[in-house]
């Protein structure tokens, strides 16, 4: 097998991305106004980058304006604020970036941040809740990206990143409505992958796991019990250190970001027909993939035990309630 994908590799020759570099460069960050999307903003510019901040909370944006800029390296660098729903309105997300690109430069970096999330039961969560969360997570990443790739292309340089999550890997209890979402990011990354990758712009997709941010405390007050066991079988990160790992995926063009070790048996299980930037990475799956699939199984087995104990404590529970 080995020796198939180094002739494979031989055949059709892999050219690793050259890795852009951020002083100077402009990057522009939705959903940049808390969690993972400001620290991304305050990693980039710690590197030089000029940031636009895209979130719809206009006072969250210039408090973060403010913090990100106690990071600047020269007394050149900008922090570009723009409140507007990247969800809602492409001509108006088209519009504001066009602003942007005026004041700063064309975007060399898009980072996909903003994003949202609902857990519950299937049945239990609102009709509405689907297609918000499709917009939010979804859309909220087409339209900023579907204004910038037409210059990128120009430019023949650009990186475009997606911020999807381990659940847009591994589908959950309880995230009926985030995870298609965020397993959406995927499919529309690798079909970009394919279309701009002649042009030298490169797309990558974060799959951070459970992350400590504004976000996560939020949605932590409403996950069913059997999502928060799940939950609690991995450790939560610090937004500061996924930051720091999407930004290095990023710069160096990786098509996979991951954190952790648990991320990276993830993304080897899904590897499946996504691109790889390294005959290293290939080989990495075409090695791994068996013995992270028989890990997997193991990971499997005590979700689904601890989704059956909650449902037999509950039914007790109810049964004794009737009886009482």
């Amino acid at each position: 097998i080995v020796a198939f994908v180094l002739l494979l590799y031989m055949v059709s020759p892999l050219i690793s991305p050259k890795s852009l570099k951020l002083p100077g460069a402009h990057v522009v960050v939705t959903g940049g106004s808390s969690g993972i999307g400001k620290c991304i903003a305050i990693e980039c510019y710690k590197q030089g980058a000029f940031i636009t901040l895209i979130a719809r909370d206009e006072n969250k944006l210039l408090q973060t304006k403010k913090e990100i800029e106690k990071y600047s390296v020269n007394d050149k660098q900008v922090v570009l604020c723009i409140s507007v729903d990247v969800s809602k309105d492409y001509e108006q997300v088209e519009n504001v970036l066009k602003q942007a690109q005026e004041k700063l430069g064309p975007v060399d970096m898009l980072v996909n941040c903003a994003g949202t999330s609902v857990t519950g039961k299937f049945e239990d969560i609102e009709v509405n809740s689907f297609e918000r969360l499709m917009a939010v997570n979804y859309l909220g990443s087409v339209y900023p990206s579907r204004a910038v790739i037409a210059t990128m292309k120009e430019r023949r340089m650009g990186r475009i990143v997606f911020v999807s999550s381990q659940a847009g890997q591994l589908g959950l209890f309880g995230y009926t409505a985030y995870s298609p979402t965020k397993f959406a990011l995927r499919g529309l990354a690798e079909a970009l992958q394919m279309e701009v990758k002649p042009y030298n712009v490169y797309v990558t997709v974060a799959y951070p796991p459970d992350t400590d941010t504004p976000g996560f405390a939020e949605e932590s007050k409403t996950k069913p019990l059997e999502t928060k066991l799940i939950s609690e079988t991995s450790s939560v990160c610090q937004a500061e250190q996924v930051a720091r790992v999407i930004v290095k995926d990023a710069i160096q063009g990786n098509f996979n970001s991951s954190v952790g070790s648990d991320g990276y048996m993830l993304s080897i299980l899904t590897s499946g027909m996504s691109p790889v930037t390294s005959i290293t990475e290939g080989l990495q799956q075409v090695v791994c993939m068996g013995i992270f699939r028989i890990i997997g199984l193991f990971y499997l087995g005590s979700f689904d035990s601890i989704v059956r104990r909650c449902m037999m404590q509950r039914e007790k529970s109810e049964s004794a309630d009737k009886t009482e």
